[in-house]
């Protein structure tokens, strides 16, 4: 679910390296939220990250 409709902005995964150099698994997860959004003229409910948001590439309902 964690993934954009639009840009397709997923989760990322990496690296967290501790003050002593311990190193474990991290994952960041994007910004996602739940709008209802214009789809070819209907509305729709999507998942849209707030960067697509704050552009203005989704019509919101």
């Amino acid at each position: 679910m964690a993934k954009c409709d639009i840009c397709g902005k997923g989760a990322h995964f990496g690296i967290k390296v501790s003050h002593s150099h311990r190193r474990s698994n991290k994952m960041w997860r994007s910004n996602i939220k739940t709008v209802h959004g214009v789809v070819n003229g209907t509305p729709k409910k999507m998942h849209v990250c707030t960067s697509c948001l704050r552009s203005g590439k989704v019509e919101r309902a």
